[in-house]
């Protein structure tokens, strides 16, 4: 696509935030709302909207190859994500769940699902590749030295008994005479039907030109029959009905629009190189050009202001501090004497503030003297106003990321919407910009040197008037040195606040990640894309809940979730900051939904270290107490020098188990303690997450764990539309090809229960090398998959119905029961009251 398409992309995203910015920031505070049906309604259209917005960004951002668009579209895209995880927090507040639909929604505004999907920025990865191909050069290099895991190979084999062995020996033998005597047969059968046919085969009985007629018709007839299956095929191809087979040919519109977006990701790379050289070429000729004129005209400009300042209060004026702006504080549109007046007023601050202290003891012995009532009577009048002020309802909490969001959209109102690029068709730099930028540094570079010497000058000038009048001014000295010491102070307390224990001062990142790796707790992830994990949207959700029925989530709006929660906070430090903190997650559901997949996928598309705090991974590593303190400090130190990091937890449920069993060697409960203190104490700064999957949670003590634990997340067996999704891609992945003879929808309907684990078991059995090599001649078909499923055990409804009612003493669960019994119970007291009113 060309410029022009992604510059109305951009375009169209500013005229919805426009909008969007006029409700967000509206003249009058908005009343609160009371109906949280109705609050819910307009805080999830406000969600769509900013994803829509997302989107369109998201697309410029990535193909637009003009730097400094680059940059106005970065701060608008992070503060979209920013409201965008703002408003998720406001919608679980609202329904007390994770998981929200808007069916109804998309309806009004004329959408598809397909049109709310989360983007997930390509940015996250794409501006670090060159940090990522280090690292993973760099680790490449370490599990090199280590060498094969071959701890398996070391586990000495058990000999193998004489019964055993005879045995072995016995079922080979009969397999060997088996096939002999059934190749004997098969020859004798072939033998006696040659036999026969010879003996029937008697004198021709039909002409050879009717022979010959014959042939020609079954032939044409077979001929026929074949290019018309053909040529149907190639057009339920072309009209997208059918998947093509194999890879795709390199003519399809799909493959020239990847070619045409990595070919801008290159321009996009150039352009930047020229633009940073362009930074200091242009900076440095405006020094030259424009430096001198500039340092001469503020001299003339101050020593004007000196003489202005004398004429009217009969002294020179004190020349302002480096940190009140120096001398860029005259000159903010102000006359000599408002400047003169507003310094002799902060002189006199000084002074009362000294004066205040000594005034306290006398108010506060009058204050004693006032009877107890009338502090009752001031705080009862307190109370009243606020309670009238103060309406129940619900509001919007204030916003870190819609003060951004208007700075980028003035600002592309200002110098993008309306500027003319007709002679920039490359989209390079504009040097005007860059000059109005680094027009302001020089000035302030140049500022400060001519601060030094008007300070000297004036200095001069002071002493040579106090000279004549024959007084000394020790007045600034004085000043000078107080401030200083206040500064020392500032920076001593400062240091007491920051001291901390570093276990490994001593050592380098490098060492620290090195051990880890050997350690085998840093471990490589392996490559997985969050839309790997497939699952289909869920149409009924709304109309489930409107009947207050809740419906299970599907696979899709746990893809949702958990991008919002691990990924879009991970993969933007400015969003990380301001967003809301989200420092653990846990993964819990059934066996084989994906849940180890999900962490790896939220690795992948962030660029993320994965550390593995599993349990049977770190058993006999790091042993004692001290060996815990120091292992969980190199995890927590490493993770934020090379963040963004995933720190995960396996079968996390083993860490707070009510009973471990004898027999297990792990010791699961070794990090009860350490880990929800190093959870405590990660702060904004720090874009590091834990994950812990379980699929078990009912068997540990669930106030520890979800205290841990800040977000929980459920994952379920897959509906039935995710599964006709799963059936046609893993069939495609395992080199398959779908015809009219494979019925997926009955394959999809069958396997009820089934996971996406076991489903791409049966797939791998099903598809081996001969079946795959036969698929031309033998199409393959729904029956197939039925004997692999049968040795699988299904996720029963008794597991299902586990997990739900485990759910429902969650905390989020519990509010929002006590949530929905309020609302039934203002129901009736507005039913009682009509009736009232009737009556």
């Amino acid at each position: 696509m060309s410029h022009d398409t992604y510059n109305t992309l951009w375009k169209q995203a500013h005229t919805t935030i426009t909008d969007l910015l006029e409700i967000e920031q509206p003249e009058e505070p908005p009343k609160p709302e009371r109906d949280r049906l109705t609050a819910f309604q307009n805080v999830a259209t406000m969600y769509v909207r900013y994803i829509q917005i997302f989107r369109k960004l998201e697309s410029s951002y990535d193909q637009i190859v003009h730097p400094q668009k680059r940059r106005v579209l970065r701060h608008v895209l992070d503060g979209a994500i920013g409201r965008i995880l703002e408003l998720k927090g406001e919608l679980t507040g609202l329904e007390f769940s994770e998981f929200h639909y808007f069916d109804d929604i998309l309806s009004d505004l004329k959408l598809t699902p397909n049109d709310i999907e989360m983007p997930i920025p390509k940015y996250f990865t794409l501006e670090r590749s060159k940090i990522l191909k280090d690292r993973e050069k760099l680790l490449g290099q370490i599990l090199a030295k280590l060498g094969p895991q071959d701890k398996d190979l070391k586990e000495e084999e058990k000999p193998m008994s004489l019964e055993e062995s005879i045995r072995i020996i016995q079922v080979h033998e009969r397999a060997r005479q088996g096939r002999l005597r059934a190749k004997f047969m098969r020859e004798i059968r072939m033998q006696e039907e040659r036999e026969r046919q010879a003996a029937n085969r008697g004198a021709p009985t039909i002409e050879p030109d009717t022979a010959a007629i014959r042939i020609q018709k079954v032939w044409k007839g077979f001929a026929q029959r074949k290019r018309t299956k053909r040529e149907r095929e190639e057009e339920m191809m072309f009209i997208g009905m059918t998947p093509l087979p194999g890879q795709p040919p390199k003519n399809t519109p799909q493959f020239l629009a990847a070619k045409t977006q990595s070919a801008r990701r290159v321009t996009q790379e150039e352009h930047e190189r020229e633009y940073q050289q362009a930074l200091v070429t242009i900076k440095e000729k405006l020094r030259e050009v424009e430096g001198p004129e500039m340092k001469e005209s503020m001299q003339d400009q101050i020593r004007q202001w000196f003489i202005e300042v004398r004429d009217a209060t009969g002294k020179f004026p004190d020349y302002p501090d480096e940190d009140e702006g120096g001398s860029a504080m005259i000159f903010k549109e102000k006359t000599p004497e408002e400047v003169e007046a507003e310094m002799a007023a902060k002189a006199e601050e000084k002074g009362k503030k000294k004066g205040k202290k000594g005034k306290k003891g006398k108010k506060s012995g009058k204050k004693d003297k006032k009877g107890k009532k009338g502090k009752k009577g001031k705080k009862g009048k307190k109370g009243g106003d606020d309670e009238e002020e103060e309406e129940p309802g619900f509001k919007l909490a204030p916003s870190e990321f819609v003060p951004s969001l208007a700075e980028g959209n003035t600002q592309y109102h200002g110098v993008w919407k309306e500027r003319d690029e007709a002679d920039n068709f490359s989209q390079k730099h504009d040097a005007e910009l860059i000059k109005e930028d680094k027009r302001k540094e020089v000035e302030g570079e140049v500022r400060l040197q001519v601060d030094e010497l008007m300070r000297e000058e004036l200095k001069n000038l002071k002493a040579a008037v106090e000279r004549d009048k024959g007084k000394k001014g020790k007045k600034g000295k004085k000043s000078g040195k107080k401030k200083k010491k206040k500064g020392k102070k500032s920076g001593k307390k400062g240091k007491k606040g920051k001291k901390e224990k570093d276990l490994t001062a001593d050592r380098t990142i490098e060492s620290l990640y090195e051990e880890l790796v050997q350690e085998g707790i840093l471990v490589r992830c392996p490559k997985v894309h969050m839309s790997d994990y497939l699952g289909e949207y869920s149409y009924l959700g709304t109309t489930l809940r409107t009947a207050n029925i809740e419906p299970m989530p599907s696979l899709h709006d746990v893809r949702r979730v958990v991008t919002e929660y691990g990924i879009l906070p991970l993969g933007s430090q400015a969003v990380h900051e301001k967003a809301p903190l989200v420092k653990s997650v846990l993964l819990t559901g059934p066996r084989g939904t994906g849940k180890k997949m999900l962490v790896h996928a939220m690795c992948t598309e962030t660029g993320a270290n994965l550390f593995d705090l599993t349990c049977t991974n770190i058993a006999g590593k790091y042993p004692g107490k001290s060996g815990l303190a120091m292992m969980m400090h190199m995890v927590f130190k490493v993770a934020r020098q090379l963040q963004p990091s995933v720190i995960f937890i396996g079968d996390a449920e083993k860490t707070f188990l009510k009973k471990v069993p004898k027999t297990d060697p792990t010791d699961p409960k070794r990090l009860k303690k350490d880990l929800p203190k190093a959870i405590k104490g990660m702060k904004a700064e720090d874009r590091i997450v834990v994950v812990g999957t379980s699929r078990q949670p009912f068997d540990c003590e669930l106030k520890a764990l979800t205290g841990c634990y800040q977000k929980i997340v459920l994952i379920p067996r897959p509906d039935y539309a995710s599964r006709f999704l799963m059936w046609q891609s893993m069939i495609q992945n395992g080199q398959g090809i779908l015809t009219n003879h494979l019925d997926v929808s009955s394959l999809s309907k069958v396997t009820d229960g089934y996971t996406p684990a076991q489903m791409w078991t049966a797939v791998q059995q099903v598809l081996t090398d001969r079946r795959i090599q036969q698929l031309s001649k033998r199409p393959l078909t729904s029956v197939e998959f039925v004997g692999p499923l049968a040795r699988i055990d299904p996720i029963y409804k008794e597991e299902e119905e586990a997990f739900k009612d485990w759910f429902e003493i969650t905390p989020l669960s519990k509010a929002k029961a006590a949530a929905m019994a309020e609302d039934d119970e203002d129901e009736e007291d507005d039913k009682n009251k009509k009736k009232g009113k009737k009556k």
